[in-house]
C-alpha cells in the first residue's frame, strides 16, 4: 500500500538540503496510499456528510507544514509518520461528528472498504485456511467476502487493528511493531492470536 522506501529517503535527503520541489514529489508520491487509508478508515455515516477527497487533501497539508518537525525528529519511517498524522485527522473528525451521540470514537474503527479489496481479503483467506476446520467451516470459508466486514467488527479494538495494519495498510511485522510501539515479537504474537480469533469467528458464522 505505501510507496518503496528508497525513493522517499532520496527525496527527503533533497528536502534537507532546499529542494521544495521535493516536498510537492513526496507528498504526490504517497496521495494514493493516503487516499486508500482514508477510505478504508472513515465511518460509513460520516463518509456520506464528509468527502474522503477533502480529509486526504487536509492530511497532505498537514504533512506538508509539519515537514520541518518531522525532519528534525524522524523517529519513525515516514510513512509512519504520515499514516499517524492520518490516523489522528480520521480521529478526530470522528469525535466531532459522534460528540452529540455520546458513542466511543475507538470502537469505531471504520472499513468501509475493506469488501472491495479482493486481494487482501484473499491473501487473508489463505492465512486462515485450517486443516481441521469443520466441513461447515469450510463451506463458510468460500463466503468469506461476504462475511469478512461482519467479522471484523467482532473483534475486539485491538485484533481489528492489527488485522487492518497487516492486510489492508499491508505494513510489514516491523512496521507494525514500530507504529504500535511494541516489540516485533509482541506483534508477531497479537498478529497470531487475531488471526485464530477471526477464524473462529469466521467458523461460527451462520
Amino acid at each position: 500500500m505505501w510507496p518503496e522506501g528508497t525513493q522517499t529517503l532520496n527525496l527527503l535527503t533533497k528536502i534537507r538540503d532546499g529542494n521544495q520541489q521535493a516536498v510537492d514529489d513526496l507528498i504526490d508520491r504517497h496521495r494514493e496510499a493516503v487516499k486508500r487509508l482514508v477510505d478504508m478508515r472513515m465511518d460509513r455515516a460520516i463518509a456520506q456528510r464528509v468527502d474522503a477527497s477533502d480529509v486526504v487533501q487536509d492530511v497532505l497539508f498537514e504533512a506538508s507544514r509539519r515537514m520541518k518537525d518531522y525532519l528534525d525528529n524522524p523517529v519513525v519511517p515516514f510513512h509512519l509518520w504520515l499514516r499517524q498524522l492520518a490516523r489522528d485527522r480520521i480521529v478526530d473528525m470522528h469525535r466531532r461528528h459522534r460528540a452529540a451521540k455520546k458513542r466511543s470514537v475507538d470502537r469505531e474503527q471504520p472499513i468501509a472498504s475493506v469488501s472491495s479489496d479482493e486481494k487482501s481479503v484473499n491473501d487473508l483467506a489463505q492465512l486462515l485456511r485450517d486443516a481441521e476446520l469443520t466441513p461447515a467451516a469450510a463451506s463458510v470459508r468460500k463466503e468469506i467476502e461476504q462475511h469478512f466486514v461482519a467479522a471484523i467488527n467482532q473483534l475486539d479494538d485491538a485484533d481489528r487493528e492489527i488485522i487492518m495494519m497487516r492486510h489492508f495498510e499491508h505494513l510489514s511485522s516491523a512496521e507494525t511493531a514500530e507504529a504500535l510501539d511494541v516489540t516485533p515479537a509482541a506483534a508477531g504474537m497479537r498478529h497470531l492470536r487475531a488471526l485464530q480469533r477471526l477464524r473462529n469467528i469466521l467458523g461460527n458464522v451462520d
